[in-house]
């Protein structure tokens, strides 16, 4: 007579690692999304209260007082300008990181990412030390909207370049050989086969940088003089509101600003899955 003896058949190795991947999940996944609603979520959710205490009639009157336009306006348009100039010269100086060969290369590379590291109001206190009343140079933006445009352009230089430099350091340079075999020029070689491969990153970095310089406060509060309906931008306006004991209308300026940044990261996030989709079709 047999008996039958019932034997656990062992897993092999790679399945009970991943086995126990799966069973972790749920909790990494609970961990995760309660950190970020306690650093992200619920602080955001208290902004949007507090924009509330005096009522819609309130945020509404905050958000459309005259002084609060003009510096809405100011950072919207100050930050798409910077944000235009960056996704060209930040794009020109990856390529020139990623291709070329120069002394000093590792040097510039390393000064990208020197408004990473800087303190903002450094950053400020650098730029009207260079191009304030008493410039060395002979050049003082201090106090004007260019100056504005200045620090704004410092602070999110790193964005697209260090967004475009791993794609670009990445591309296949058998496709830009075969182009050029084809008899393709130069530009048309990146106006058809590099850009579009770049075009994402190029975007990811646009919306980041928009997204910084919309809400910028340390490196243009000495610099811009902070002169109402001239060169005073929103993040200013917000803390003025604050020393003012208006903290109900400083809250609803800084929701005004959390939607503009979010909105623009989706459109731009929305043209990066378009231009990833018509890649692939390709």
């Amino acid at each position: 007579m047999s008996v039958a003896v019932d034997r656990a058949v062992p897993l092999p190795a790679s399945r009970r690692g991943a086995r126990r991947r799966v069973d972790g999940a749920p909790l990494l996944r609970g961990a995760v999304g309660a950190w970020l609603s306690l650093i992200v979520v619920l602080p955001l959710i208290a902004v949007a209260v507090r924009s509330l205490d005096n009522g819609l009639a309130g945020f509404w009157k905050a958000v459309t007082a005259p002084q609060a336009v003009a510096a809405l306006q100011l950072s919207l348009v100050a930050s798409v300008g910077v944000v235009a100039v960056n996704a060209v010269l930040g794009t020109l100086i990856a390529w020139v990181l990623i291709r070329d060969r120069f002394p000093g290369k590792a040097i510039v590379d390393a000064l990208i990412d020197l408004p990473f590291a800087l303190p903002t109001i450094v950053a400020g206190l650098t730029l009207i030390a260079l191009y304030g009343p008493k410039s060395p140079l002979g050049v003082s933006v201090a106090y004007t909207r260019a100056g504005i445009v200045l620090a704004l352009l410092f602070v999110t230089l790193p964005f697209v370049v260090r967004a475009v430099q791993p794609v670009l350091a990445e591309l296949d340079a058998e496709v830009e050989e075969a182009a050029h075999a084809l008899g393709a020029s130069g530009w048309t070689t990146f106006r058809l086969v590099i850009l579009p491969a770049l075009l994402p990153a190029i975007l990811s970095g646009a919306g980041l940088a928009f997204a910084r310089a919309v809400g910028e406060f340390g490196s243009v509060v000495l610099i811009s003089g902070n002169i109402p309906f001239r060169t005073e931008v929103a993040a200013v306006n917000i803390f003025t509101q604050v020393e003012n004991n208006n903290p109900a209308a400083a809250a609803a300026i800084s929701v005004v600003l959390l939607a503009l940044a979010m909105a623009v990261l989706a459109a731009i996030a929305l043209l990066e899955r378009r231009s990833t989709r018509h890649e692939r079709v390709d």
